[in-house]
């Protein structure tokens, strides 16, 4: 496929991502929920494409940093699976479908338990296989389960977009110039998750009103709420890039080095990457844009074409990993 190329009106980077967070967002309408209850008794959804068949391998996706299956990017996607005539179905992360979970405890960019937990479950109903995509934090949830599961894990293929895979890199470069300004939203939009989860078990936490970096934020809510000791580390402990060499697994990377969430060069090396695992590293394309042409009003999203086309030949029963034999089935087309 024709690498990525940005067109001339949107080559900033802040162009490409913004239009991509705006682009086609939707209502969730023709998607059937699913409540799962999990094993330490908390739930959560997932959102399926209808109709739901059982014939074929099954496409999860799991979303970003609070996003859900409404958000443009998972639209877009959903919109491919369901024109190609594909299985697909949304995990929602904990608290993240409209409704607070039950439990204090939420989700954060290492939690894989939860993933683990879908995956046994989809592949009782799909015994053809499953395939998976995870965007930004998704992706990292993804990959870091994919590097726990070794040469054991369940899946004929799978791809990460915009992926921080140093959490503390990603860290400080959300609190420096420009990319700030995503820094507030995504702070914005955990603190309301937050308190309004904590007003419905009747509570207020006051205190993170005050907190302004994502390190902050960490520090003071998702390390003691997930049994690590500070942000550090949560960081180092949740960060997926030391299990990158132990996917063995079909996975397409595609990552923009232009990416204002993510610091230059912090792309992993060949030396770091799993034998089946291919990155695809553009000069161009912000945080889950990678808008290759279209106007402004009506983007057409490269990256769409570059997911069906990898995802393509596992979707329709094409290549299989082969155990015995780690990444031999290469990265697909």
């Amino acid at each position: 496929m024709t690498p990525f190329r940005a067109p001339l009106w949107a080559r900033n980077p802040h162009a490409q991502t913004l239009l991509g967070a705006l682009c086609d967002r939707a209502s969730g309408e023709g998607l059937i929920r699913e409540r799962i209850t999990l094993s330490d008794g908390d739930f959560l959804d997932l959102d399926w494409l209808s109709p739901r068949a059982h014939t074929g391998p099954v496409l999860l996706v799991l979303h970003g940093l609070e996003g859900s299956s409404r958000s443009p990017y998972i639209t877009r996607l959903l919109r491919r699976c369901r024109a190609a005539g594909w299985n697909a179905v949304v995990m929602h992360f904990r608290g993240c479908s409209g409704q607070p979970n039950r439990l204090a405890r939420g989700y954060h960019a290492g939690e894989t338990g939860d993933l683990q937990e879908i995956m046994n479950r989809l592949h009782s109903r799909y015994p053809q296989g499953v395939c998976a995509v995870g965007y930004s934090l998704g992706g990292s949830v993804l990959l870091k389960w994919l590097g726990e599961q070794g040469t054991h894990a369940p899946i004929l293929a799978a791809a990460a977009v915009s992926v921080p895979f140093d959490l503390a890199s990603a860290a400080r470069r959300l609190d420096k110039g420009a990319s700030r300004l995503y820094q507030w939203i995504l702070l914005r939009w955990l603190k309301r998750s937050l308190v309004h989860k904590a007003r419905a078990r009747g509570t207020d936490p006051h205190f993170v009103r005050g907190l302004r970096t994502f390190r902050a934020f960490d520090g003071a809510v998702t390390a003691p709420l997930h049994g690590f000791r500070d942000a550090n580390d949560y960081y180092r402990r949740a960060s997926c890039r030391p299990y990158l060499r132990h996917i063995t697994v079909p996975t397409l990377l595609v990552q923009a080095a232009d990416d204002p969430f993510l610091m230059q060069g912090s792309a992993p090396d060949a030396a770091e990457l799993g034998a089946a695992v291919r990155l695809e590293l553009s000069a161009r394309g912000g945080h889950v844009g990678f808008i290759g042409g279209g106007t402004p009003w009506a983007p057409h999203f490269w990256l769409d074409d570059r997911l069906a086309a990898f995802l393509g030949p596992y979707m329709h029963g094409g290549p299989r990993l082969d155990p015995k034999r780690p990444g031999t089935a290469g990265c697909g087309p």
